[in-house]
């Protein structure tokens, strides 16, 4: 990553559906686009964990329109940081990259009181990757 490039971030978990989710929705809204953000599942779910969109839309951000997406290769290959969300999912390892796994309750099959601690815990994490990714300048 060159200066000019903006960093990348990967968060992976197995079903994209509430973990990797709002750690990507709240990776784009905070960092204003300044940081490239993808996630994936090794094995999606159908659709997106309600109570994480509805935990989300109480902090202003909208994860309606989103969809579970594969985990690929190419998606590892092309991002700086690679986070896994303590579910124990495997990523293809490449040399150069970043890999953390941040140790998260899993928000499946929980209503919203039950979503909202893991949302702000994600929140915080956020926070500090993005003060470490985009140090002030």
């Amino acid at each position: 990553m060159t200066a000019a490039e903006k960093p990348s971030v990967l968060f992976v978990c197995v079903h994209n559906a509430g973990r990797s989710q709002m750690a990507a929705a709240f990776l784009s809204h905070l960092s204003g686009g300044r940081i490239e953000v993808r996630s994936a599942g090794s094995a999606p779910a159908d659709s997106v964990n309600p109570a994480a969109v509805e935990a989300m839309k109480e902090v202003g951000i909208d994860m309606s329109a989103e969809i579970p997406k594969v985990l690929t290769t190419e998606a590892v290959q092309d991002s700086d940081v690679v986070i896994t969300m303590g579910c124990g999912d495997a990523c293809p390892f490449f040399p150069g990259k970043r890999y953390e796994d941040w140790k998260l309750e899993d928000p499946a099959g929980q209503g919203i009181d039950g979503v909202r601690p893991i949302r702000d815990e994600i929140r915080a994490r956020i926070e500090n990757l993005i003060a470490d990714l985009l140090p002030a300048s």
